[in-house]
């Protein structure tokens, strides 16, 4: 009886808590000239709370998170090494995009450590890195082929980078939901989808994302342990917003964990409260999971 009594109190609690932070997530986005997408999913209990949560959207830059998981697979599976030398030509390091790489090394014409281009491609999100990346591997299809056999639904990836750049609808054809990239982030912390070793390499370098700082991390507390993955499309003529988004394990106090991804789409505000939305929710969040 008292088992029984307790399991009810918990699956009351449960309840209470799940209502409660949707009503609070969805306050902040409220009479926004956007389509907001949120997955929380505490990784102790696998209690989840979902907004637009199989809403298939644009990932932007978040796609490059599954692309070093295929590449880590080849090392995993010995096709490739983490220290050999990528030779990176001149004509590799595109200009009008987003590149440290070519930033650091603008006439190219190097060799970098394969891991080293995993950590620009996704720490620092370098857009040639991450092209890079899938011309080793053989393209986008090898990508879909190795999230498809992990059995991670409601993902495509059809574009790499310069495509993207060449046609702003394309972004559309990159889509995955909040659902689906917090089961993926859940599967790859519980080292479901690549080796231990691989799991730690891309897990420490997620902890060393350097890129939106104003999106999940910006409001929680410093030094909290965040490994994550951010996109964003920028604006087109017209001033939409076709992704701004953010994807990420996030560590309590306690060592527990949960993943959060936000993804903001076809949005018409301005860039700042796009990342302000993210940034609102994930602190709600913190606030909520901090207290069970």
């Amino acid at each position: 009886m008292k088992k029984h009594l307790f399991l009810l109190t918990l699956l009351f609690s449960t309840l209470c808590f799940s209502q409660n932070l949707k009503k609070e997530i969805q306050l902040i986005i409220k009479n926004k000239n956007a389509t907001v997408a949120v997955s929380v999913l505490d990784f102790a209990n696998n209690q989840s709370v979902e907004i637009n949560g199989d809403q298939k959207l644009p990932m932007q830059s978040v796609f490059k998170f599954h692309i070093a998981l295929a590449v880590l697979d080849f090392v995993d599976q010995a096709k490739l090494e983490l220290d050999q030398k990528i030779f990176i030509k001149k004509s590799d390091l595109l200009e009008n995009t987003w590149s440290p790489i070519r930033n650091k090394y603008p006439e190219g014409n190097i060799e970098l450590p394969l891991s080293e281009i995993i950590r620009y491609t996704v720490a620092e999100s370098d857009n040639n890195g991450c092209d890079i990346l899938l011309r080793l591997i053989g393209g986008t299809e090898t990508v879909q082929n190795y999230m498809d056999r992990k059995g991670i639904k409601d993902f495509s990836i059809k574009a790499n980078e310069e495509e993207m750049h060449k046609d702003w609808k394309i972004q559309y054809a990159n889509f995955t939901t909040t659902n689906s990239m917090n089961d993926l982030l859940k599967k790859f912390s519980d080292g479901e989808i690549v080796s231990a070793n691989s799991t730690a390499l891309l897990m420490k370098t997620m902890l060393g994302t350097t890129t939106g700082t104003n999106k999940i991390v910006e409001q929680l507390p410093k030094n909290t342990p965040v490994a994550h993955k951010t996109g964003a499309s920028g604006k087109n003529k017209e001033g939409l917003t076709g992704a701004e988004n953010d994807a990420a394990i996030i560590t309590l106090p306690n060592g527990k964990k949960y993943a959060l991804t936000v993804f903001v789409s076809d949005s018409m505000e301005s860039d700042a409260v796009n990342c302000k939305i993210i940034s609102d929710i994930s602190k709600k969040v913190w606030d909520y999971l901090n207290q069970q």
